[in-house]
């Protein structure tokens, strides 16, 4: 089955590009691991990298998609979360909205799903299988932690 998504998404690739942050959370140190931080935070380093370039190509706004967050409060601490990081780098004027989406309804999110199991794939267990049909639209994979040596679990 995977290996039949693949090919389709494949056969897509010059409309798709994919920025992946890397985490190792054993090294994510205790304060950020609360959902309601660890997310917003760890979107806000992704976006700080992708978002300049964008810009200067020319984008009008910014359209964040989530998973449908099942609890409203944790939804709200993470939407707000979100909303700050994007005021805090977004040009003035500009405007952004945040969707939430169930994924199992919105191919978007399946495919960022997958190719976020390929990237993770390769990375955890160096098995790129599925990486490799993908490869030609990843633009980058940033290890957050790469330089740290402390391990916190």
């Amino acid at each position: 089955m995977r290996g039949r998504v693949f090919e389709l998404i494949a056969g897509h690739l010059d409309g798709l590009r994919i920025d992946s942050l890397i985490v190792e959370k054993p090294k994510t140190v205790p304060a950020l691991r609360e959902d309601r931080r660890f997310y917003p935070e760890m979107l806000g380093y992704l976006l700080k990298f992708v978002l300049p370039k964008e810009i200067e190509s020319g984008a009008e706004e910014v359209i964040v998609i989530t998973d449908t967050v099942p609890v409203q409060k944790k939804r709200q601490a993470i939407e707000k979360a979100i909303q700050q990081a994007l005021a805090k780098m977004l040009p003035a004027g500009m405007s952004y909205r945040i969707l939430h989406h169930a994924s199992r309804s919105h191919y978007g999110l399946q495919v960022a799903d997958y190719c976020c199991w390929a990237v993770f794939r390769k990375w955890q267990r160096s098995e790129t299988e599925h990486y490799d049909r993908i490869r030609a639209a990843v633009r980058s994979e940033f290890d957050i932690f790469r330089t740290g040596t402390r391990y916190y679990y």
